[in-house]
């Protein structure tokens, strides 16, 4: 029996096997597809933008370097720090791109990045382009190394599960584990075996993207571009994103033709182009559906399985990677026997609401890129606010990922926050120190008060003593292994509070 059965291959269930492996869990990774490449996921189809809480999870377990090389980019968002992490690196500058929302693009200019909540220079930037199969190539094989097995070709048919574990069945074979979690896409399998309701609103449109041959493509402009019959989005010669306001009336189950594509093309375009070939092509919705809780018994879920919404904004990846992140260490320590109690519940309680949010953002930009005067209405006033600074800060805040702060009890500002990434005199971040996927407390108080009961918990804790560059007016913190801050305490920081804080996320001293 293993600890973990992960259902589906895909960049959350694989960041969610490597954060179980990392702890120590068994797990094991079971894939429909018969393969885990498709050219859906290499580029340009299979291009995503990583917001800054997502590029932290990569930069906090080692592999930023190895990320950026995977996926060949240059272009990153924002001021970075540290030689040679991530691109510019060595020349902190102004940002390139700033995202967009419903197709209207923020000036980079006006992002004030130092503005945002707890801010550091970091190694991470704050936004940068991958592609789904350099980022499902890179976890696989660091899963591999860490002993995760990966079976493709494996399509779950059945699940039933008691207070002991779980049985997934695949035809006639049977894989038991303590706990499974489903990671298997907007059409989850496992959300349906297992009995979650699935609840939110209808489509309004239908979306394609397609890389082709466009015999006449002078007459598309580059870039989005709304039309009175929606709206389409032009990246180089041959990749083409269009927005048709149909009700979704598309029907999913076939794959769209050439002739198809072709008559929406025009349709919203209000142009004759002619679509030569299609190499690729795909659709979507803007559905937006999730579970009420992302726990039934021993059965979990994350990313798409859970949520589902318009990749509008590329949040789809984002909210799945943080989804893994927070889940990880929590039910490693569940696994282990040695988490405090709830501690598994909390994984739904803080991931629901961040993924609710998600769905408002995404339903929003559909209702303003809605075509007729209502919509035109709307994207005025929109457009006016993100031409302010505070507006283009708001929109940053939520496609960065920089807005989450989970409710974690305590008033300090910066408990609940991801952790800024404060730089000791030796020149390690904290960010290094989370790579092996314990809690960290790093103390920065002159006579170390906290080393007691650090110590006690030192399985679990890295206890680290400053001081740093910039202490933001702390005297420690006490950060969670998904780089969450846990609790945080003033210049004279108080060890009862530490202790209880410790005992809450962490459970109590070793004995």
């Amino acid at each position: 029996m293993h600890d973990v059965v992960i259902v589906g291959a895909g960049p959350v269930g694989l960041f969610l096997a490597c954060e179980l492996g990392l702890a120590g869990c068994s797990v094991l990774v079971l894939e429909r597809e018969p393969q885990g490449r498709s050219p859906l996921k290499a580029k340009p189809l299979g291009l995503r933008g990583l917001s800054a809480a997502s590029v932290e999870g990569f930069y906090r377990r080692g592999m930023l370097d190895d990320l950026v090389a995977a996926s060949g980019t240059h272009e990153v968002f924002g001021p970075v720090a540290g030689p040679g992490t991530s691109p510019g690196a060595d020349t902190p500058g102004a940002p390139r791109a700033g995202g967009h929302f419903a197709g209207m693009l923020l000036d980079p200019a006006k992002v004030d990045v130092t503005a945002l909540p707890f801010w550091l220079p970091s190694p991470a930037p704050l936004r940068m382009p991958t592609d789904l199969e350099a980022v499902e190539t890179l976890l696989a094989e660091r899963a591999a190394r860490l002993g995760v097995e990966v079976r493709y070709g494996v399509a779950v048919s059945g699940l039933t599960q008691d207070d002991e574990g779980v049985v997934a069945r695949a035809g006639e074979d049977e894989y038991a584990a303590r706990w499974l979690v489903g990671c298997d896409g907007g059409r989850s399998t496992v959300r349906g075996l297992a009995g979650f309701e699935f609840a939110g609103t209808g489509p309004q449109l239908t979306g394609y993207v397609l890389e082709g041959t466009i015999a006449d493509s002078e007459e598309l402009s580059f870039g989005f571009v709304p039309t009175p019959r929606g709206m389409y989005l032009r990246l180089g010669q041959g990749y083409i994103a269009m927005m048709d306001f149909d009700g979704g009336a598309f029907d999913r189950s076939r794959p769209p033709t050439r002739d198809h594509l072709q008559e929406v093309l025009r349709r919203i375009s209000g142009t004759d182009v002619t679509l030569s070939d299609v190499r690729l092509a795909s659709s979507f919705t803007d559905r937006s559906m999730q579970v009420p809780s992302y726990r039934r018994g021993r059965v979990l879920l994350a990313g798409d399985a859970a949520h589902i919404h318009s990749p509008l904004g590329g949040q789809g990846l984002n909210l799945g990677i943080g989804d893994a992140m927070n889940l990880g260490w929590k039910l490693a320590a569940t696994v282990r026997k040695d988490a405090p109690d709830g501690l598994l519940d909390t994984y739904s309680a803080e991931r629901h609401p961040v993924g609710a949010a998600v769905l408002d953002w995404s339903r929003a930009q559909v209702a303003v890129m809605r075509p007729g005067p209502i919509g035109q209405a709307l994207k005025g006033v929109v457009r006016d606010l993100i031409g302010t600074g505070d507006g283009t800060a708001y929109v940053f805040t939520r496609l960065s990922g920089t807005w989450v702060r989970y409710d974690l009890g305590d008033e300090h500002p910066l408990a609940g926050r991801s952790v800024p990434d404060f730089r000791l005199k030796d020149g390690r971040h904290i960010g290094d120190l989370l790579r092996d996927g314990r809690a960290v407390a790093l103390d920065f108080s002159t006579d170390h008060r906290l080393s007691g009961s650090a110590k006690d918990r030192e399985g679990r804790i890295r206890y680290v003593t400053g001081p740093v560059d910039d202490d933001l007016g702390l005297g420690a913190v006490l950060v969670r292994p998904d780089g969450v801050v846990a609790w945080a305490g003033e210049r004279v920081p108080d060890p009862v509070a530490f202790e209880r804080a410790a005992d809450r996320w962490l459970g109590g001293p070793e004995i």
